[in-house]
């Protein structure tokens, strides 16, 4: 049973673990490790573990980062954004329909990774023949999502922060429209959408709490009664802890989730909550 520890590597912040051997290494360190695209940089993220089964081959770390590897990681990001527009002049010669991302060199320079998308397969036999021939180095094709892809190039959120999964997701969670409904948010896809395209990640952040308290609020069109009487549920705001009621003469009203009566929560499965007193 090996002792591994699990590091991140390349733009797209693969994960993958390393056997450490005599190195201590702790969270957070930069190092060099041995993977089948040659040397690269990786950050440990995770203490030594020991793991049973062993799927695939598990590669060593090499050594912890020096000032010459951090040389060379700036010497490759000028390298790479040269190898950007080489690669895209030579995508749009070849009128490929893939959307370039970003371009990345391991340390060694022994392979060069293109990040693209694409709306299906693309037959780039020709363009790695080209890029191949320019380079001098091995190529290999990355074809990734449009969430992967916002990730990659990065920016800023409607809220005006920099995008969450810049700044500290590690991975994508499922979002669906449901959630934005269970918050009573507008639908429009314009306000729910994040700038790659897809639902916002944050829908999925305070899902779990509308969902739980929505169990202690009446429905809308729901019958209720108040202090001024019955009325009918039109709208439920939980963050202010209020429901609005129209009553039959046409008034509406903002009521307090507490002073709607006893009776009628307990015939929607609901509970009050107990006064100082411990009263009902």
């Amino acid at each position: 049973m090996p002792v591994v520890i699990r590091a991140e590597l390349r733009k797209t912040k693969d994960k993958m673990n390393f056997i450490p051997g005599e190195l201590d290494l702790k969270i957070g360190d930069m190092c060099i490790v041995s993977t089948e695209n040659g040397q690269e940089a990786a950050k440990i993220i995770s203490s030594e573990k020991m793991i049973e089964k062993v799927k695939k081959k598990i590669f060593r770390v090499k050594r912890k980062m020096v000032p010459d590897d951090n040389q060379r990681i700036k010497g490759n990001e000028i390298k790479s954004k040269e190898a950007f527009y080489k690669v895209l002049n030579k995508v749009k010669e070849r009128e490929l329909e893939m959307k370039l991302t970003s371009v990345d060199y391991t340390i060694d320079r022994s392979k060069l990774f293109i990040y693209y998308t694409a709306e299906g397969r693309i037959d780039f036999r020709e363009l790695v023949k080209d890029l191949g021939y320019i380079f001098k180095t091995r190529i290999q094709m990355v074809q990734i999502g449009v969430r992967d892809e916002t990730k990659l190039v990065g920016g800023y959120g409607h809220c005006g922060r920099e995008l969450c999964c810049c700044a500290y997701m590690k991975e994508f969670s499922p979002v669906s429209i449901d959630m934005a409904k269970e918050q009573n948010l507008s639908l429009n896809p314009v306000k729910i959408s994040g700038i790659c395209g897809r639902l916002m990640c944050c829908l999925a952040y305070e899902n779990a709490f509308y969902k739980n308290e929505k169990k202690n609020y009446p429905k809308k069109g729901a019958k209720v009664s108040t202090k001024k009487g019955q009325g009918v549920v039109l709208d439920v705001n939980i963050l202010n802890n209020e429901v609005t009621v129209r009553y039959g003469k046409g008034e509406v009203e903002r009521v307090s989730i507490k002073e709607i009566s006893s009776g009628i929560l307990r015939k929607f499965g609901l509970k009050k909550e107990k006064d100082k007193d411990g009263r009902k």
